[in-house]
């Protein structure tokens, strides 16, 4: 498995974008081999090649705890020497201060749209390097790519929330819905990630059963009460926010914030009760 990422990272850590290109490919290869089922048969593969559409889907975490692959991935992913996301962050940092071509917007996208790991996004010099990417002066592609990320750093990760806020990152995305130059597929995405924005927050300690990482390792608990433990009242728990005191927050950048947790509240969509 080291063999396997110091290839990669060897190939991200270059200036050649053939060879960042083929690193990318490379890590995507890799978590696709551990993290997606294969197909099971000739015909699901010849399925497979005749609708590319159709994406593998994710093993169910309890094969995952029984994979050595995913096992000696995941303990590797806590140290710095052989983490991917630390790699690719400073990959789309080296990219972003090459500047702007088709190219180089095209590698940026790619880095972008890679799983991160998502504790690393509590971090501000984090955060801001997905914030700088929604600047407008980035292609549609990248923006697009950066707000995928963005949902998947923020999920379940009220840390990661609370650093995004407090670097105004409502201000950066609400900025760039009410630019006119914002295309209409970034805007849609704007749209829904507001609509993910404004959900309550259930805070979960995401290790896959069976997989244990020494204390230190370990985000603390958050999922606690909102009262004091001596019984009192009123106490709101500081590492989570409900739909209502997110939308105070984002009613200050944006119009009409009560309409869209109307809508979320009678479509929802996402599978779970706004309150």
């Amino acid at each position: 498995m080291e063999n396997l990422l110091a290839h990669s990272f060897d190939y991200l850590s270059s200036y050649e974008p053939s060879k960042i290109r083929k690193g990318l490919r490379q890590v995507e290869g890799l978590l696709a081999q551990i993290c997606l089922s294969k197909s099971k048969s000739t015909a699901d593969r010849r399925r497979s090649s005749l609708a590319p559409e159709a994406q593998p889907a994710p093993k169910p975490l309890s094969d995952l705890r029984e994979d050595p692959a995913f096992r000696e991935f995941f303990k590797l992913q806590d140290g710095f020497q052989w983490n991917v996301a630390m790699r690719l962050v400073a990959c789309l940092e080296h990219l972003l201060g090459r500047g702007s071509n088709g190219t180089n917007d095209m590698l940026i996208a790619h880095c972008s749209s890679t799983p991160p790991s998502r504790a690393l996004f509590a971090r501000e010099i984090y955060m801001n390097l997905l914030l700088d990417l929604l600047d407008p002066i980035n292609c549609p592609a990248i923006q697009s790519a950066t707000l995928l990320t963005l949902v998947t750093a923020l999920l379940d990760c009220p840390a990661n929330t609370r650093t995004f806020e407090d670097l105004d990152g409502l201000l950066t995305v609400t900025s760039l819905f009410k630019q006119r130059a914002t295309s209409r597929e970034v805007k849609l995405k704007l749209v829904e990630f507001l609509y993910f924005y404004l959900m309550p927050e259930t805070p979960i300690l995401a290790t896959p059963p069976g997989l244990q990482r020494s204390p230190s390792k370990l985000s603390r608990p958050i999922s606690q009460s909102s009262h004091t433990s001596n019984g009192s009242a009123g106490k709101t728990n500081r590492d989570t926010r409900t739909t209502d005191e997110k939308q105070a927050l984002l009613g200050r950048y944006l119009n009409n914030v009560e309409d869209l947790v109307e809508d979320l509240k009678e479509t929802a969509p996402f599978g779970a009760t706004v309150y």
